[in-house]
């Protein structure tokens, strides 16, 4: 090959020394990406392949597509996100629409995002661990873009695999906050204890209810 087709085609193609999985495209000896595996084949990339202005501008392409998924992957890895929240969060980051919806395309389509699950294991989370009612769920939820329906879906489905009921969560999410105001004088603790249970969007003859309970059987 000339030095005059060195100078516009891919010289090399070697894997990334600071990319595991990624490799390094080069012309005239020079790196201009570093893509993976899938992209070089989608592009059929190969050495002594001419790099026109059409292919540079379609390796830029991936190369901001790659950035786009990085991100997304990161975010997910993170913690678990609904579809409108990555969405969101890839956008606020400065990544483009189309980019953001290109990978959250392929994410979808490869099992990696799924709002019923992240529906479920967010319902799951919040009531082993935080005690959340099943409005608290609902509210928290479409604040995370999920669809009434299918957080609708993941509560009940959740709720009744798992055999919750929310009198028993109220009881026992009240009796352990109740322990940790033990040092405090009793309209403090009878305060502290309303605005805890409320916090989790438990309904105001709910919460009376349960600190009658409670605080009864408190007393010495």
């Amino acid at each position: 090959m000339s030095e005059a087709n060195d100078a516009t085609s891919v010289t090399g193609i070697t894997p990334s020394a600071k990319r595991e999985g990624r490799f390094d495209v080069q012309v005239a000896g020079k790196p201009v990406a570093t893509l993976s595996l899938d992209a070089i084949e989608r592009l059929r990339l190969l050495v002594g392949v001419p790099f026109t202005e059409q292919l540079a501008a379609a390796v830029e392409r991936e190369v901001q597509a790659q950035r786009t998924m990085d991100r997304a992957l990161n975010m997910l890895a993170f913690r678990a996100r609904s579809i409108r929240e990555l969405r969101r969060g890839l956008i606020r980051k400065g990544e483009a629409e189309e980019l953001a919806d290109a990978a959250i395309a392929r994410l979808t389509s490869a099992g990696l995002l799924d709002d019923r699950d992240y529906a479920r294991s967010y319902v799951r989370a919040k009531v082993a661990g935080a005690g959340f009612s099943r409005r608290r769920l609902r509210g928290e939820l479409a604040r995370r873009g999920v669809a009434r329906d299918i957080a609708e879906e993941a509560i009940g489905e959740v709720f009744a695999s798992e055999e919750m009921d929310e009198a028993d969560i109220i009881e026992r999410v009240a009796l352990k906050k109740l322990r940790s105001l033990a040092k405090v004088d009793d309209d403090t603790r009878r305060r502290r204890l309303y605005a805890y249970l409320a916090r989790r969007g438990y309904e105001l003859d709910d919460i009376r209810r349960v600190m009658t309970k409670v605080l009864a059987a408190d007393e010495p």
